[in-house]
C-alpha cells in the first residue's frame, strides 16, 4: 500500500478526503491546508494525503521526483504519459477501497488533488462506478481526455466537482483547465468552476469558496 500520511479532525471519522499532491512535491505539502479549510461544527473527516511514486521526470532532464506520471515537455496535455496515469488511477483506487474497509463508503468520500494530483482525482473520480462524495481539482487538466468518453462512469457524471485555477498559470495554462471544464459540462455536469489572479498556486479565496462548496455537501 502506498505510504499515507493521516490528519482526524476528530476521533471516529464519518467523511474522508484523500488529497493528492503535485509534482515533486510530497505528502506533506496539504497538511497546512486542513486548519484553513475545516469548520469546526463539520463532522469528523480523515485527511489522507498519499506520496507518488519517486519515477524520472522528463521535462525535468530525467530527474527523479515524486509524481503520478511523467511529463514529456512543456506542452502537458501532448504525448501523454498513459501507463503512469493508469497506474495512479490504480493506486488511488486501492486507497479507496482502503477507505471502505474502515468504514468509509465511496460517497462518503472526497477526491482531491492539485496540478498533477488534481488531474488524477479528476481521471480516477469519474471512472468510479459507485460515485463519490466530490471531486476538487486545483490548477488542473483531464488527463487522457481522448479515452474518457468509453471509460467514463456514466454513474459519476453527477458527482459534484470543484474545480480552480489561477488567471496566470504558467504551468498548467488555464485555457487547458476551461477545456476539460467544458468537456466534463458537457456531460451533464453542473461544476463549480473560480478562476483566481494568482500563478500556479491556490490562494486564501480559493480555500475559503472550497470550504464553502465543502460545506454544502457535508
Amino acid at each position: 500500500m502506498t505510504d499515507t500520511i493521516e490528519l482526524e479532525t476528530r476521533p471516529s471519522p464519518q467523511f474522508s478526503v484523500i488529497w493528492l499532491h503535485g509534482l515533486g512535491a510530497d505528502a506533506h505539502d496539504f497538511e497546512p491546508i486542513v486548519p484553513e479549510l475545516v469548520r469546526p461544527d463539520w463532522p469528523a473527516l480523515r485527511f489522507v494525503f498519499p506520496n507518488a511514486p519517486v519515477r524520472p521526470i522528463t521535462v525535468n532532464g530525467g530527474m527523479r521526483m515524486r509524481g503520478w506520471y511523467d511529463i514529456a515537455g512543456a506542452d502537458i496535455a501532448a504525448r501523454q504519459d498513459e501507463v503512469g496515469v493508469r497506474q495512479s488511477i490504480g493506486i488511488v483506487n486501492a486507497l479507496i477501497a482502503r477507505e471502505g474497509e474502515r468504514g468509509i463508503a465511496p460517497s462518503k468520500i472526497f477526491l482531491a488533488g492539485f496540478s498533477q494530483g488534481g488531474a488524477i482525482a479528476l481521471a480516477c473520480g469519474l471512472r468510479q462506478r459507485t460515485p463519490l462524495r466530490g471531486i476538487i481539482a486545483l490548477s488542473t487538466y483531464l488527463p487522457l481526455h481522448h479515452l474518457h468518453e468509453q471509460e467514463a462512469a456514466p454513474e459519476s457524471y453527477a458527482v459534484p466537482i470543484f474545480m480552480g485555477h489561477g488567471r496566470f498559470d504558467p504551468v498548467v495554462p488555464e485555457a487547458l483547465g476551461l477545456m476539460s471544464r467544458d468537456w466534463i459540462a458537457a456531460k451533464g455536469n453542473g461544476m463549480t468552476w473560480k478562476s483566481y489572479p494568482m500563478p500556479h498556486s491556490v490562494c486564501g479565496d480559493e480555500v475559503r469558496d472550497l470550504t464553502t462548496w465543502m460545506d454544502a455537501l457535508l
